[in-house]
């Protein structure tokens, strides 16, 4: 695993703000954030400060020159926007030349883009989470090649609740590309964990994901990575997987699938409980359409479950766009 970005030093502000930033360049580029969220200003107010190259050589080694760029890179077209953009500002402020700077683009003029690419999620422990995704957000009439916000915020949320997952069973509905799943294989310490998906390219991709980061079975938790059908899924297989905690995120999109997913859900709480009772089962949600998320819950309450609303802070580990409206329940009957 790579190592990323050295905690600042107490008491020193500059520096502490210059790691910040540097951080925030990291994470953000790994993550194939839009170049508008990126911290530009800090940037061209140092620039025009002291007029050398420096922190852009920085920006430079914690991104494009990073080892894990060379290993797991973001798309050629992110990278050359990029390196665009960071040429574009620093001739702005008449900086003197980085030849380095050059010398990337130059790369990745000369290299074709495919139909996927990594994103990396840095990890508070160090490393990442690194997923192959498709450049589309539809590939193989599916959206879930992609991660989505839902996901971001519960991994985020089992960062902060270790505890929930520790020891314990975990099965994953929806699991996509992986992120959330592989996020708690690496930091909370369950004993099994089993992702699940339906659509045969999604599989290919997550079991591709589990495999890059090192989940393949002879280091840490037991993984599996299943088809489950949720209209066919069967009380008997539910009780073999024997979970103690369900998670999902962003299952709730289609008004289509909700009757078949409030079924297994039913499924889940009434008929597959382990020896010490009904399994957690938490839902993340973007809600993108009320509508359909207000006909979840309705339809949850006809099934006889319940929810509660998990609310309060998470910490803020991974960038995403925090202005969608997500919400994380807690169903129980």
């Amino acid at each position: 695993m790579f190592r990323m970005m050295n905690a600042q030093q107490p008491g020193d502000q500059t520096a502490g703000n210059t790691t910040d930033i540097l951080h925030d360049f990291q994470v953000s580029f790994f993550a194939m954030r839009r170049l508008a969220t990126f911290p530009w200003t800090f940037l061209e107010k140092e620039l025009a400060n002291e007029k050398t190259s420096e922190l852009v050589s920085d920006i430079l080694k914690q991104t494009c020159l990073h080892p894990l760029c060379q290993k797991h890179p973001p798309s050629v077209k992110y990278r050359r926007l990029f390196l665009t953009e960071l040429i574009r500002r620093q001739e702005a402020a008449e900086a003197e030349p980085l030849d380095e700077l050059y010398d990337a683009l130059g790369q990745v003029l000369g290299a074709e883009e495919g139909a996927e690419c990594y994103k990396s999620y840095i990890l508070p422990c160090g490393g990442a989470v690194s997923l192959l995704e498709s450049v589309a957000v539809i590939s193989d009439g599916t959206t879930g090649l992609v991660t989505w916000e839902a996901g971001l915020y519960l991994a985020e949320w089992a960062l902060d609740n270790q505890q929930a997952f520790s020891g314990r069973t975990v099965l994953e509905l929806g699991s996509g590309v992986g992120l959330t799943g592989i996020t708690v294989c690496r930091s909370c310490g369950p004993s099994r964990f089993v992702f699940s998906d339906c659509h045969r390219s999604v599989l290919q991709k997550l079991r591709d994901n589990v495999r890059l980061n090192g989940l393949d079975g002879r280091t840490g938790p037991g993984v599996r990575v299943e088809e489950l059908d949720w209209g066919a899924a069967t009380e008997e297989r539910l009780r073999e997987i024997g979970a103690n905690i369900v998670i999902a995120a962003d299952v709730v999109y289609d008004p289509d699938v909700i009757g078949c997913l409030v079924k297994l859900l039913s499924r889940i709480l009434r008929g597959s409980s382990p020896p010490e009772g009904p399994p957690e089962v938490l839902i993340s949600s973007t809600i993108r359409n009320p509508d359909t998320y207000n006909c979840f819950k309705l339809q949850l309450e006809s099934a006889g479950i319940s929810h509660d609303v998990i609310t309060g802070p998470v910490s803020h580990v991974f960038p995403y766009n925090r202005v969608s409206a997500i919400e994380l329940i807690k169903l129980y009957i």
